[in-house]
């Protein structure tokens, strides 16, 4: 492996399809040369990762007119007269991904600490037992039993505190005695990160049937959390226990030249990335069939959730049912009753790959999505938490005290620098202003903010790129993996609709200045072509209108054009759409129009054939039990 490879070749393998990039060096520097897919071959009849690994690097051959792979179907090395790579990477979600379950002293506490460290490593988080989570200790060995994790992260005290209730929690994971997915001849890992006066105990109660890995406690102290050993740790126990059990991954260990990182958690690497490359703080989103993942950068403290029930195909009706009909249908310019949703739904679940073939079916989806992305938002925020200084909760059980301090909520609107896309319906709605729109109504973010979207979802490649060469992975993030949508400007403050919120000149790089006028319910978009930069003054109209300096004060600062523009979004914050139905189709038209989301021409068509009528009642009920995805 050269110190700067010239040729860079990198796989995502996921849980239906394997994405193959090649990165190369050119005049102009490191640049996405191409991309191909396959299917993943990780499970029946195939059995084998390789084999859609390598039919991934045959498209891509296809699409290059290149050799990657000799006749035997290995690499070839270094890349020489116009053939073969220098360094090859790889991510991987395949078979679900890594999957753990997560165990505690205080389900808000320690739990909830755990519960970060394993998210914030790319896992799915299957459970988290926590001796206050409400279940008798019986359901809990059930629970444990019926799970197949791969990890299992354990947790809970501070150093120097009390022990018993760890012993317990000890002996209900002994007493289950779980088994790991993949592979019958060996132990379950089981990562202790807790008291370390009790790693004595967890060693002897649980070494016999399991692999017991000990790192440094999660919080060692009420005032202090301390993710990162643990990250690592189930980081190794990933690349060289669990995927070398999965069919085919002995030799895609083999070919790599660096750690195989697990999806998630090469995103989240590529957003703390971002955050330290851009000096700003970042929320990412990437919104799946199945699942959202949510990742965020504030103070310093990387923060990623995973909505596993919240999903654009094969979870869509959860949406439904954890969103409401209402809260979707506001999002609708045009009539529709809670059956035809449901009837909708029900059919998107049955054929999950399926894409809107129609304007309505299209506006009824990023309907769906706005609520998919708040609901998921909404589940970050709770788990986002910087740990100091704070209350300490004190759970009583029996004749002891469990003592543990909460942290407090870091995610600040306010603050927010950018807020990246990725996933099917935002990185390929038709128009990207659809995209734009769809962030600013699920994220509401305040003051000035930067949005993108991920092109062709290349951020895993990149984020394991990064651990080896963060100046590669930067520079192709910037220039071929983010789509620049624009910068919105959202004044917050309270004023009647039509009231002026603010103003806002902005001089354009041939010093041309644009004044505009922030007016309170409406929004409007002011052209500003992406690369292109310039300098903007936002002043408040009144003394509680806050654009990021507090109320009433003006701020000054560069911003970003993109391919939207730059947005003033007057609604408010929280965004209140009037109660009546047919002001509610106004208002949503006039927003959709004024940004450019859809032809004015097609939304009166839809409203001529859909209009508001009484709710027929009954969908939900009706399919939400039916086709519940919990997966």
């Amino acid at each position: 492996m050269v110190s700067k490879p010239t040729s860079i070749l990198a796989t995502d393998v996921g849980s239906t399809t394997t994405k193959a990039i090649l990165i190369e060096k050119q005049e102009d520097g490191y640049r996405l040369k191409a991309r191909g897919e396959m299917p993943t071959t990780v499970e029946s009849p195939y059995e084998d990762v390789m084999i859609g690994v390598r039919n991934s690097v045959r498209r891509l051959e296809e699409v290059l007119d290149r050799a990657l792979l000799d006749d035997s179907g290995h690499l070839v090395r270094p890349a020489a007269e116009g053939k073969g790579i220098d360094m090859y990477i790889s991510t991987s979600s395949a078979g679900g991904g890594l999957q753990m379950m997560v165990a505690g002293l205080v389900k808000n506490i320690s739990a909830t600490s755990a519960n970060r460290a394993a998210l914030g490593a790319g896992a799915v988080v299957l459970d988290v037992i926590a001796v206050d989570d409400g279940r008798s200790q019986s359901e809990q060995i059930t629970r444990i039993t019926e799970l197949r994790p791969d990890i299992i992260l354990m947790s809970g005290g501070v150093d120097g505190g009390s022990v018993s209730y760890l012993a317990l929690i000890a002996e209900l994971i002994k007493q289950a005695n779980p088994q790991p997915r993949f592979g019958s001849t060996y132990k379950l890992p089981l990562i202790y990160a807790g008291n370390k006066d009790a790693r004595d105990i967890v060693v002897e109660v649980c070494g016999t049937q399991m692999d017991v890995h000990i790192t440094a406690n999660l919080r060692p102290r009420h005032d202090v959390e301390n993710l990162g050993p643990a990250r690592n740790a189930i980081h190794d126990l990933f690349m060289n226990h669990v995927m070398a059990q999965a069919p085919g991954y002995a030799e895609l260990l083999q070919w790599v030249d660096t750690k195989i990182m697990p999806t998630p958690s090469a995103v989240g690497q590529m957003i703390r990335l971002v955050a330290e490359h851009y000096n700003t703080t970042v929320v990412g989103v990437d919104i799946g069939g199945a699942t959202t993942d949510v990742f965020s950068s504030f103070e310093g403290t990387f923060t990623r959730t995973v909505s596993a029930n919240l999903g654009m195909s094969y979870s869509i009706c959860n949406v439904l049912e954890e969103a409401g009909f209402e809260n979707i249908a506001r999002w609708i310019p045009f009539g529709i009753d809670s059956v035809t949703m449901s009837d909708w739904i029900a059919n998107k679940m049955v054929r999950p790959t399926t894409i809107p073939q129609t304007i309505y079916q299209l506006v009824l989806e990023q309907a769906l999505a706005r609520e998919a992305l708040r609901l998921s938002f909404v589940h970050h925020k709770g788990l986002a938490k910087k740990v100091g200084h704070e209350k300490v909760s004190v759970f009583r059980r029996g004749a002891s005290d469990l003592e543990e301090s909460s942290g407090r909520d870091i995610v600040d609107m306010m603050e927010l620098g950018m807020l990246v896309g990725s996933g099917g319906v935002l990185s390929h709605a038709p128009r990207r202003q659809q995209a734009a729109l769809m962030l600013l109504d699920a994220f509401q973010p305040e003051g000035i903010t930067e949005l993108a979207v991920d092109s062709i979802f290349m951020m895993p490649h990149l984020g394991v790129l990064s651990t080896v060469h963060p100046d590669i992975a930067a520079e192709v993030f910037d220039r071929d993996c983010l789509v620049r949508l624009g910068t919105a400007i959202a004044p917050v403050g309270p004023a009647k609709p039509g009231a002026v919120l603010a103003n806002v000149e902005i001089v354009l790089p041939d010093r041309e200045r644009i004044q505009k006028q922030v007016v309170a319910g409406e929004i409007e978009v002011v052209p500003l072509e992406a690369g292109a930069s310039a300098a903007c003054k936002v002043t408040p109209r009144g003394r509680n209108v806050d654009v990021g300096a507090g109320g009433g004060r003006t701020v000054e600062a560069g911003i970003k054009g993109g391919l939207v523009g730059v947005i003033l979004d007057g609604r408010g914050r929280p965004v209140e759409l009037p109660k009546d139905p047919a002001q509610r189709v106004k208002a949503l038209t006039r927003w959709l129009v004024s940004v450019g989301a859809y032809p004015e021409q097609k939304l009166r068509e839809l409203q001529a054939l859909f209009p508001i009528k009484p709710d027929r009642g009954g969908g939900t009920k009706t399919y939400a039990g039916l086709f519940r995805c919990n997966p």
